[in-house]
């Protein structure tokens, strides 16, 4: 055919047939098309501004509309299936780029911390948040326990992706349409649980589904199912089926029975509505579904089944534990914050179920207690006192009381000065010199004397002109020990306290007051300090904890044994222990036993003329070392009951003998190590007020051995001899003799007044 237009057929309108337009498309060939692009192109359906499906004179038919309908349908339904197909495969992959799977912190398990004292039984059970929780490994959980819970909430656990589609379905339209959730398996349950997404909603089940996912991938089967048990909220404020055990069924989780576990796992999805105390027959309805489920699974043979019976449960109990109240608080706050310096963080104590072994044992515990209340009873409501004992060989506190209320101020952690109980430190640091200072070196304990223009006095102008040290320190001379600071120096004075187990952050800027025991100490630091002389001058760091154990049975610390630091000689040590074995004694509180015993009173004179402050006794044997201290909230006078000035052999003299009496009774009576004198050995020598030694109508002398007479009542007596606190308990009457210098003696120039401090003060009373 030759080239030209195509000829149009005869007899039709327009020259074409209304399909003509396909049959350029489908079956001109290439060459037509080629020869006529402007054609085809022109008469080509809804060009030019034509409605689709129409040329200019005609519209299309019925069957074609319904070709194009379908076609559209076609086309719609593919990019549907592709979205539906994409969609959440893209947002899967999202989710997995943005959902971090928790860590061991995001899903850290609260869990119960066990206080203990020495023997095990408990001194506190802290539930942090008010939440009982006890971590326990899988292998814990008995099988059947294992199986009862899959059968409750995840039948196919061991073999899903970690999410069930056909439950996801099922939720989603719940959802949808008005209902609430359900349809998680046991990792989407564990998932939800530790990061706290408990919402019900469509997006909570897609970020649930991402992270199981990648939860299954991170972990087995068998890790999943034991956070998951030890994560499950179960009722009576148990998490996890441990403490689920012992609220129930008064027993640990390793000690359920088939029918136990299955009570529990009826109760996961609504513990509290469905406990069998408050429904006891949704729970039985869901002990059965749990049994059966079982059966079905093939876990429990179908007779076994039939021989189960429903257990028997116990009634609801309050829930108890947390911080205790009383005076074991501040053993409690003591210990936790020893667990912080030896690096076990607060997470720790909270999230892994730790099992905290103390030093503190029970029975003397309580000897402080009872000795603390028996003797401050009817004393006036202002006093307050402190006790710690620990024992010189290991540095472990045995007993620690800082006040009755548990979660007021520690008064065994105040910082007070120490009076004369610091004169021991004193003695350790002039025994130490190349010319030292013995106990038998005479000083003149005469009074006053000034010393670098300070005046320092003995009390009421007694003295002793020729004094022993050993004199000095249980008759408690000022003078005598103010003078050997000087000599040895101050800074060697604060070195050896340091060196004994006072902190280093203590004692600064030392003067001769140190000597008198002007810079303050906590009393723990004094038992501590006392304790090193007690070990022949092994310093130990005084401890209240043991052991740490977590839940899943790693030890997190242990200690065993305390390694000892050598500070002093056993000689050194020896001879300050030596100088103070006759103040109990003579302070008429020495132990009923006649046990061997070195003790040191305090007393911290006020700023107010004839009263005190502060009042101590610290004393050891050689294995135990007690401080006591007693003074008030805003260092007002102390007075006992019969409103007379309080001294360290008074009230804490009582007390540090009654506790160490009961304490002690039944122990060997423990000898002190061999004594070797160092530089001039001890004598006798008499305490005087003039140069005239009196004697008595027998002819004896009135002032033999001071060391015989009692130091506690030296600051409890008057010139003449009259008791000032007759009637107090244990107090007598003194020869009437003129020449013993029988009241605690006082550093009489005040020391400077510091800052937000108590005042001018006057330390050094014995």
């Amino acid at each position: 055919m030759p080239p030209g237009p195509v000829p149009i057929p005869p007899g039709r309108p327009g020259g074409r047939r209304p399909d003509d337009a396909g049959l350029l498309t489908h079956e001109a060939n290439a060459e037509a098309a080629a020869r006529a692009p402007g054609i085809v192109l022109a008469e080509r359906p809804g060009a030019a501004g034509s409605p689709p499906g129409r040329d200019d004179t005609h519209q299309v038919g019925p069957d074609e509309r319904r070709k194009i309908r379908w076609r559209r349908i076609r086309r719609t339904a593919y990019v549907l299936a592709g979205l539906a197909f994409v969609g959440p495969l893209l947002a899967f992959v999202i989710g997995w780029m943005i959902f971090a799977v928790p860590t061991a912190d995001d899903a850290a398990i609260t869990q119960v911390a066990t206080f203990t004292y020495a023997d095990g039984s408990p001194l506190a059970t802290v539930r942090p948040d008010n939440i009982n929780r006890t971590k326990v490994t899988l292998d814990q959980v008995p099988e059947p326990v294992r199986r009862a819970v899959l059968s409750a909430e995840d039948r196919s656990f061991y073999s899903n992706p970690g999410f069930d589609i056909v439950g996801i379905g099922r939720a989603m339209w719940s959802q949808l349409t008005g209902g609430v959730g359900g349809g998680s398996t046991i990792t989407q349950q564990y998932v939800k649980v530790t990061t706290g997404a408990d919402e019900f909603s469509l997006w909570r089940k897609y970020k649930e589904i991402v992270l199981a996912v990648k939860v299954s991938k991170e972990q087995s089967k068998d890790q999943i199912l034991e956070n998951y048990l030890n994560t499950i909220y179960l009722g009576r404020g148990a998490y996890g089926l441990q403490a689920a055990s012992q609220a129930y069924f008064d027993k640990d989780v390793k000690d359920l029975t088939v029918s136990e576990g299955a009570m529990l796992a009826g109760l996961i999805q609504s513990p509290s509505r469905w406990d069998p105390a408050k429904n006891p027959e949704k729970s039985l309805e869901r002990w059965n579904f749990v049994l059966d489920g079982m059966v079905t699974q093939g876990w429990l043979s179908p007779a076994d089944r039939a021989a189960e019976k429903f257990p028997r449960w116990k009634e609801p109990q309050p829930v108890g534990g947390g911080i205790p109240g009383d005076s074991r608080g501040h053993i409690y706050n003591q210990v936790r914050a020893e667990l912080e310096e030896r690096g076990i963080t607060e997470t720790e104590i909270n999230t892994e179920g730790l099992t905290i072994t103390t030093t503190i044992e029970p029975d003397k515990q309580q000897d402080a207690v009872n000795a603390v209340q028996k003797v401050m009873k009817g004393e006036p409501g202002n006093l307050r006192a402190a006790l710690v004992s620990l024992n010189p060989k290991t540095g472990a506190i045995l007993a620690y009381y800082g006040g009755d209320n548990g979660v007021g101020l520690d008064y065994a952690q105040v910082l007070k000065q120490p009076g004369s109980s610091f004169k021991p430190f004193v003695l350790a640091a002039a025994l130490q010199k190349p010319n030292p200072i013995g106990l038998g070196t005479v000083f003149d304990g005469s009074s006053p004397q000034t010393f670098g223009g300070v005046k320092v006095s003995n009390s009421e102008g007694y003295s002793c002109p020729s004094c022993t040290v050993k004199t000095a320190m249980t008759q408690s001379i000022n003078t005598v020990f103010y003078q050997i600071t000087m000599q040895v120096g101050p800074a060697a004075v604060a070195e050896a306290a340091h060196k004994a187990g006072i902190p280093q952050n203590l004692l600064p800027d030392p003067t001769g007051g140190i000597s008198l025991g002007d810079k303050e100490v906590h009393p723990v630091d004094l038992a501590s300090a006392f304790g090193t002389f007690a070990a022949d001058g092994m310093y130990r760091e005084p401890h209240m904890v043991t052991k740490v154990t977590a839940a899943d049975g790693r030890v997190l610390f242990d200690l065993s044994s305390v390694p000892g630091r050598s500070v002093f000689s056993q000689q050194v040590a020896r001879n300050v222990t030596e100088s103070m074995t006759d103040v109990a004694s003579s302070s008429r509180i020495g132990l009923s036993d006649g046990r061997p015993v070195a003790a040191k009173t305090g007393t911290v004179q006020s700023r107010i003329p004839g009263q005190n402050n502060d009042a101590w006794t610290i004393g050891y044997t050689p294995s135990m070392s007690t401080a006591v201290w007693v003074g008030t909230d805003d260092n007002s006078p102390i007075k006992n009951a019969s409103g007379r000035p309080v001294y360290g052999r008074m009230l804490p003299g009582s007390i540090w003998q009654a506790y160490m009496n009961t304490a002690l009774k039944g122990t060997p009576k423990e000898q002190f190590s061999k004594f070797v004198p160092i530089g001039q050995p001890v004598y006798e020598e008499r305490t005087r007020t003039d140069s005239t030694e009196s004697t008595d109508p027998n002819g004896s002398s009135a002032g033999s051995s001071a060391s015989n007479q009692p130091d506690s009542y030296s600051g409890d007596t008057t010139r003449d001899g009259r008791s000032r606190d007759q009637g107090d308990p244990g107090d007598s009457a003194f020869p009437t003799a003129g020449n013993f210098d029988l009241r605690p003696n006082g550093f009489f120039d005040p020391r400077p007044n510091d800052p937000g401090q108590r005042g001018p003060a006057t330390p050094g009373s014995g």
